[in-house]
């Protein structure tokens, strides 16, 4: 098969002809037609984090495609079943963490000692066939494209968990902080809900932008969102924790932060105002927050209440495309076609 192959840290993808895998005990294989390319994607392929101990390397958690064939002991998917993958496959069901018998979440791989992750533990979907987990995997809508079907399992499933865990309420005002992967996704979900949301971003094209995907109000920064009268929930969706502490200004007595993206190069860092005792807020951290919180934001998407705004590549154009997505040039999630 074909597969976007990472040579070496800060190596450029590259198309290769590599083995094809096979599905293991309790595995499916996916023909893969569609995978969205992940900013942790590139974080791992650059050294920001461990690179992958892998051969070869194959990374991507975000493939849309058709099983092709079961593994050993699979009874809940057939031959022909539309699937999308996602990043955490299974735990080791034995250490610490796994004798809590927590749901499989992102919580799980960041916390179980041998996790199996999608592109990280295992090779990943950037490929024309990739073996996972039959029991990670989520029957797509027969209305959603695999185009549009790949960035809802990474980029949508983490939105839509960050909007469930601030629990907003009917009469509360939504503010998403930056729009781009994560956060054009989440200030439609906000929107499709019937919320008040308002949009936070410094990037005057991203402002416009905001607006057209339903933002009630455009802000550039925390102190605009206090004078704009402030936000109940915050959803951070952009990569800064200086920004993030920056919007607290903005928060609302008994509002809540939640923290939805990863920040790999600074801390959070609470600002001595407002004081977070006094007016009860909370901080809160969300990932993918559950397969339940992933099937409620596709059926979104295949009803059209949530579109994502994509850019397509062939996977000949692979190296083109990480480029793009690592600039920020993407509006606002790449998808590779295999």
């Amino acid at each position: 098969m074909k597969a976007a192959v990472v040579p070496e840290v800060n190596g450029t993808w590259e198309i290769r002809e590599v083995p094809t895998p096979r599905p293991g005990p309790g595995e499916v294989l996916v023909r893969v037609h569609a995978c969205g390319i992940c900013h942790n994607d590139i974080w791992l392929t650059r050294g920001v984090f461990g690179f992958p101990a892998l051969d070869p390397v194959i990374t991507g958690h975000e493939a849309a495609g058709e099983v092709v064939e079961l593994g050993p002991g699979v009874t809940t998917r057939e031959v022909g079943d539309r699937v999308g993958t996602t990043w955490v496959q299974s735990t080791c069901g034995r250490c610490a963490y796994c004798r809590l018998n927590l749901p499989l979440t992102g919580q799980s791989a960041m916390n179980c000692a041998k996790p199996v992750m999608t592109g990280m533990t295992s090779q990943g979907g950037h490929a024309e066939y990739v073996a996972v987990a039959a029991a990670s995997t989520v029957l797509l809508p027969e209305r959603l494209s695999y185009e549009m079907a790949a960035p809802m399992l990474c980029a949508g499933y983490t939105a839509w968990s960050a909007l469930r865990a601030g629990c907003p309420r009917p009469h509360e005002r939504v503010a998403v902080l930056g729009v781009g992967g994560l956060g054009h996704l989440a200030l439609q979900f906000s929107r499709a809900c019937g919320f008040e949301t308002v949009a936070v971003t410094g990037t005057p094209d991203k402002q416009d932008y905001a607006r057209k995907l339903g933002a009630d109000i455009v802000v550039a920064d925390g102190g605009e969102l206090r004078e704009a009268g402030g936000a109940d929930v915050i959803l951070v969706t952009g990569i800064s924790n200086e920004a993030a502490a920056a919007t607290l200004q903005g928060i609302r007595p008994e509002g809540r932060m939640v923290l939805a993206t990863i920040d790999p190069t600074s801390r959070f860092t609470l600002p001595p105002f407002p004081p977070i005792w006094s007016h009860r807020h909370r901080i809160v951290g969300a990932t993918h927050n559950g397969l339940n919180h992933l099937a409620e934001a596709l059926d979104l998407a295949a009803r059209g209440a949530v579109t994502p705004v994509v850019e397509t590549f062939a996977k000949e154009e692979i190296g083109h495309a990480v480029t793009r997505a690592a600039d920020g040039g993407v509006r606002f999630r790449a998808v590779v076609t295999y």
